[in-house]
């Protein structure tokens, strides 16, 4: 066919440009009805009527390429910039433009090492902004009374958590079903965690404990789980989250983010409840070790009571000896009446055989007290005045001992032995005022 067309072009020297622009058209579309072309994803802009346009480059040329809409909505990829992928479509030619493009139908990562380089990327990423780190992790509820898993509501990961949350401690377990793989996952894994983030406090269907979990399977099946968009939603999500993506080799993103990570969907839900035996078990090892340590105690306590006991006597002997005391104490008491009463006795009759001795007794006392007043006379002062001293005070009567005070008195009195005089002092002289007082 490509061989009549070109003879038939041949054989006209003159063409319309529609004409020859369809024969190009037709020529490329029949030669490249179906190619697979790798490259990097450039310049990718989604129009507003969901058209995405791209194009495809490797080191020496550019292909232009164009998804429409509803091959884009269900591509397993997510288009964006720097990403090496393998397009399968068809070459057509663009007339208004004179222009040829690769029509997309079906968009694929360029193996494995395309997707470990975009992962790595988006991993430092998140790394730089902190959603990976550790002072943001939550504690795992202990004893949960609701789990809500994120999952296919298919298959046999929610079947395996379900029996071993069921064989280790049973609770309520609320699945938001959601897509696990392919187009639209990401989004449907995100808004679950955040449906459940949204349930108020108080409802009775909000989780203690999320997981997320999906089964084994390739790097491209597991994508969804490395799309900042499921990323973000775990950082944010104020419920503590397990992930458990694949199996204990597989590493996704949500991994990094989450609170726990576990190697397995099983493994998920042994991190979520704890085994319920075990529980019993400790409780009654606990009870036994309080029942022996009380018992211990109460027989301490019984053997210090009953040594002290021992060492407090009894009461009949504590009222004995005191009625002991008090006889002792009266007999005492007794005696020394009946010595005072001797004392005193003899006393008496010693006074009545001797008469003279009351006597002496008086004339001793008489005598000490006749000294005693001659000393006091000594001292007095009278006594003091008569051998020729003078007592001076100002006019309070109150003594003066210095010249000081003496001068700053303007009048004294001086006392003698038969009287008191009273002066005046002046700045140059002291007169003498008056005539004598009574002696006072």
């Amino acid at each position: 066919m490509i061989g009549s067309m070109l003879d038939m072009l041949a054989q006209k020297t003159e063409y319309t440009v529609s004409e020859i622009s369809f024969a190009i058209k037709q020529l490329m579309e029949t030669s490249f009805g179906s190619v697979r072309v790798k490259g990097e994803i450039f310049g990718a802009k989604r129009a507003d009527s969901g058209h995405w346009y791209l194009s495809l480059k490797d080191e020496n040329s550019l292909l232009s390429a164009v998804c429409w809409r509803g091959v884009a909505n269900s591509l397993a990829v997510k288009i964006e910039d720097g990403l090496e992928v393998v397009a399968t479509g068809r070459i057509t030619t663009f007339n208004g433009r004179s222009s040829y493009q690769l029509v997309i139908e079906k968009l694929e990562i360029a193996g494995q090492g395309a997707l470990l380089k975009l992962l790595e990327e988006r991993k430092q990423q998140f790394l730089k902004e902190g959603l990976f780190d550790a002072a943001h992790k939550k504690k795992i509820p202990y004893l949960p009374q609701t789990i809500g898993v994120v999952t296919s509501p298919t298959g046999a990961v929610i079947r395996d958590i379900i029996h071993r949350i069921r064989d280790r401690f049973p609770c309520r377990v609320i699945v938001w079903p959601t897509l696990v793989q392919g187009e639209g996952a990401a989004e449907q894994i995100a808004g679950a965690i955040k449906g459940f983030n949204n349930l108020p406090s108080d409802s009775p269907y909000r989780p203690d404990v999320l997981i997320v979990a999906r089964g084994g399977g390739s790097l491209e099946d597991l994508w969804p789980f490395n799309e900042e968009i499921v990323v973000r939603a775990v950082y944010n999500s104020v419920i503590p989250l397990i992930s458990a993506v694949g199996h204990e080799t597989d590493t996704m993103l949500i991994d990094y983010a989450a609170d726990v990570r576990a190697p397995t969907p099983t493994g998920a839900a042994e991190f979520a409840v704890p085994v319920k035996n075990e529980i019993y078990n400790g409780l009654l090892t606990t009870d036994l070790r309080m029942k022996n340590a009380m018992q211990r105690r109460l027989n301490e306590l019984k053997q210090y009571t009953e040594a002290l006991g021992r060492g407090i006597p009894s009461l009949e002997q504590i009222v004995q000896e005191n009625q002991q005391k008090i006889d002792d104490r009266g007999e005492r008491l007794k005696l020394a009446f009946e010595n005072l009463l001797k004392d005193k006795n003899n006393c008496l009759k010693l006074t009545n055989l001797k008469p003279f001795y009351i006597k002496n007794i008086i004339e001793t006392k008489y005598e000490n007290l006749n000294n005693l007043a001659l000393r006091l006379d000594s001292v007095s002062v009278e006594s003091v005045l008569k051998r020729g001293f003078a007592w001076v005070s100002d006019s309070r009567f109150q003594t003066v001992c210095d010249t000081n005070t003496a001068k700053s008195s303007q009048n004294l009195h001086i006392r003698f032995a038969d009287g008191i005089v009273k002066a005046r002092i002046t700045e140059r002289s002291c007169a003498i005022q008056g005539d004598l007082f009574d002696n006072l």
